[in-house]
């Protein structure tokens, strides 16, 4: 049997199945924000797509363009698959351990929430008879930023030699697939060899990047647990470090290697630095020790879960993606310090290792509300990039700051300007995540040292993007919004309404810190243009239908024939010509309906359900980032059976590799997307303005659902069951927020159970032929309501 086991707090792979590699390696990868590392097998092959990465670590290569025009990037950024530690082959005498060949009387593989590691175990039978148990496990420290481990034992059943070796292996050969955009970029040895070392059981090797210049080092040590008897070698050369072990192993006996690994990367070290870094990586790891650095691993998971965790009563397989879509971002964050989080994470190479808005929209608020220090650390990536963007808005003839839509250095990187150049909502929407983020947790210091600064230069660009018109509105022509099959249209109420609340943010954060403003120069007259153009936001609204327009003229556009669209030209961008979908009444990814989910404060009820009813039959869903907003939305307008089925789709996206993608690694924003339409959705979770609010429901079938957040360092859960819901605190002060619009303040040791209201009625919707989400249908749906849910601490 090959397939994924449902364990509310593991994901378990039972079988090889060797077509499934690239799939199950993105996601069993284990990252830490700094390093991430793809879930091949440890001994190298069979493989699918190997993989080790640092964050921020690229290499350049040119942009072709058959046309070029003014302001067009010139170079690209691919994400490098560096020096892979990972490598431990097997000789069973004198037989390679190789899954394709002998016989696999068991083989499993799983990743474990709560411990943070991958374990494998394997009972094997050689090709001549010769039978082993392999176990190992493997995990990428989520204390020790630059440190990786793996524990590898094997047992034999009678006496046995057995030989291991343990690789450092640079440049390994990658095969790239077709022409897809979302697929990386092909580099040939993209490692030039600095240096090489070995000494006892350990191994430096020091590489560069051939264009970008970019350095980087890898090392490794061991230690090894055997009978008497064992040989040792240590070599190395200029991509390959290498130790070897030969031992005889007596029947029921046993060899035990723990490998340690190292690895750091500077554009300014030296490779002597580079060297002590990793040298000095693998002391640490030493001196901890395999088991500590267990514990370590263990403790940090425990009070990320006390923070973070989601439960649900009567759909276990749900409940399990949940927990892998929170165990994934918070891999994907934790240790970045300063670094962007890709829209991959660190699983694998898709979209070339870029971080695009997705980072901001989507996976920011999941981290600002339960890893806050991880939100913080990825705006102040965004923050050391500003003198780049500053760069970009001046060769686009614009003020202030334009981020850019997708990058690894902080430089534009997209050689289509349409969906990128245009698509100036990514500074906004920065500016948001930076008022968020600021909003959730107090943090004044980051506003006055990173935020303000943010906020003021992205609220430049929008006064010297957009202009007054006659009518004494503020308009924004000329850009591309979510939606990236409408491109450079004029205002785009999703752009308008994010650079409106940019615009008097950016005034507010003048007025909190005033010598800041001095600082950066910031005039009476600039905050007073600046809420002018606020004021004066222009949110296109079609009056004949009732509806706003995503974007202006929007509803007036021909519909985009979807009898005469099969189900195999999806996604259309593949299949279509970008020319007829910008024509046409087609929407790729929730634009509008996003608008009314992070700026709901800008439309009523009445619009909501109007824009939604709109929108709905003609979104396709070509992107992950939809269907968790959809989620949203859906619960809010009372159609929650949809909403339960957006939310499924946004969980199961990799777990059942429903874009065809999840070999090129995981979709950082729609795993992103499952806790969103869970919080925000069925948890009504709104933050407008600095004030947390919530309106719950219970998703239908479910016998109960809780989740954790943490507001202004305080941490509660919400504990939500058929007609009542139950705030309680779990750590720190008093909690103050609104239910269903009626205020409430939660003390410490005293929960607040209230009713909740019955949902509206929703208007009648339906979705475009053949995008409809799949219905899902909890068994719990089958089974009256049970005990309540368990509020032990994990």
């Amino acid at each position: 049997m090959s397939g994924w086991e449902i364990h509310p707090w593991k994901l378990r792979w039972d079988g090889l199945a060797v077509d499934q590699l690239r799939r199950t390696e993105s996601i069993f990868a284990l990252s830490n924000g700094h390093l991430g590392m793809r879930g091949t097998l440890d001994e190298g092959e069979p493989r699918g797509l190997p993989g080790t990465y640092l964050n921020g670590f690229y290499e350049e290569h040119a942009l072709p363009y058959g046309e070029s025009g003014y302001g067009y990037p010139e170079a690209g950024q691919t994400v490098v698959n560096v020096t892979d530690g990972k490598v431990i082959r097997l000789l069973v005498e004198d037989e390679p351990l190789d899954m394709r060949y002998g016989r696999a009387h068991v083989h499993w593989r799983q990743l474990d929430f709560r411990t943070g590691t991958l374990s494998r175990h394997t009972e094997w039978e050689s090709p001549t008879g010769r039978r082993v148990t392999v176990r190992s496990e493997r995990l990428v420290s989520l204390t020790q930023r630059a440190v990786a481990a793996i524990r590898y034992e094997v047992v034999p059943s009678e006496d046995t030699q057995l030989v291991v070796q343990s690789d450092l292996l640079a440049n390994e050969p990658v095969e790239h697939e077709g022409d897809d955009p979302r697929v990386a970029a092909a580099l040939n040895e993209p490692l030039v060899s600095d240096f090489a070392h070995v000494e006892d059981y350990r191994a430096v090797l020091a590489h560069h990047a051939r264009n970008s210049g970019l350095r980087m080092a890898a090392a490794m040590d061991h230690d090894l647990e055997v009978e008497d008897g064992v040989r040792t070698e240590m070599r190395a050369e200029r991509d390959l470090a290498r130790f070897t072990a030969a031992v005889d192993v007596p029947a029921g006996g046993r060899l035990r290697l723990v490998k340690y690994l190292g690895y750091g990367w500077s554009a300014k070290r030296s490779v002597p630095a580079l060297r002590a870094q990793v040298e000095a990586a693998l002391a640490g790891a030493r001196q901890t020790g395999w088991e500590g650095l267990l514990a370590e691993q263990r403790r940090f998971l425990d009070d990320f879960w006390e923070v973070a965790d989601i439960e649900l009563r009567g759909d276990d397989e749900l409940q399990q993606a949940l927990r892998f879509a929170l165990f994934h971002i918070m891999q994907a964050a934790v240790r970045g310090e300063t670094r962007a989080i890709p829209g991959k994470g660190l699983t694998g190479p898709g979209y070339d290792g870029h971080a695009f808005w997705d980072t901001e929209m989507f996976v920011l608020p999941v981290l600002a509300y339960t890893v806050p220090e991880a939100a913080r650390d990825a705006l102040r990536w965004r923050h050391s990039t500003l003198g780049k963007a500053r760069e970009r808005a001046a060769v686009l003839g614009q003020g202030g700051a334009a981020f850019p839509w997708r990058s690894i250095s902080g430089a534009e990187c997209s050689a289509y300007w349409p969906a990128s150049t245009a698509a100036f909502h990514v500074s906004g929407d920065v500016s948001h995540a930076v008022a968020q983020y600021v909003n959730a947790t107090g943090d004044t210091t980051f506003e006055r040292e990173c935020g303000a600064e943010i906020l003021v230069e992205t609220a430049r660009l929008w006064t010297s993007l957009g202009h007054h018109d006659q009518h004494g509105g503020f308009r924004i022509d000329g850009v591309t919004g979510p939606d990236e099959y409408s491109a450079l249209v004029d205002n785009n109420v999703y752009t308008n309404l994010i650079a409106q609340k940019n615009l008097r943010g950016a005034a507010n954060a003048c007025e909190r810190h005033p010598d800041v403003a001095d600082r950066l120069d910031v005039t009476a007259e600039e905050i007073q243009g600046w809420c002018k153009a606020a004021d004066g936001m222009t949110i296109p609204f079609d009056n004949l239908l009732g509806v706003h327009q995503q974007s202006e003229g929007f509803t007036s556009h021909a519909e985009w024939d979807f009898g005469d669209t099969d189900a195999d030209q999806y996604p259309l961008l593949l299949n279509r010509p970008y020319f007829d979908l910008y024509r046409k009444q087609v929407v790729k990814q929730a634009d509008l309906v996003l608008a009314m989910h992070v700026r709901g404060d800008a439309f009523t009820p009445l619009q909501k359900a109007r824009n939604f009813a709109y929108y709905e039959p003609r979104t396709v869903r070509d992107s992950s980032l939809s269907a968790g907003t959809q989620a949203v939305l859906a619960a809010e307008v009372g159609a929650l059976q949809l909403a339960y089925d957006y939310l499924a789709e946004a969980a199961f996206t990799d777990m059942h590799d429903l874009h065809r993608n999840v070999h090129n690694g995981l979709h950082m924003a729609s795993l992103a997307g499952a806790w969103v339409g869970l919080v925000a959705g069925f948890g009504g979770m709104r933050d407008h303005d600095g004030e947390l609010t919530f309106a719950p429901r219970l998703p239908p079938g479910l016998a109960g659902m809780a989740f954790r957040m943490s507001f202004r360092g305080t941490r509660f859960a919400v504990e939500v069951g058929p007609g009542e819901v139950t705030y309680r605190i779990v750590a720190g002060g008093p909690l103050h927020t609104r239910h269903h619009g009626v205020p409430v303040v939660v003390e410490p040791g005293l929960a607040v159970t209230l009713s909740t209201p019955d949902p509206p009625e929703p208007p009648v919707l339906s979705q475009p032929p053949h995008r409809s989400p799949v219905r899902r249908v909890p068994p719990g749906a089958r089974r009256s309501a049970g005990a309540r849910l368990n509020r032990g601490r994990r």
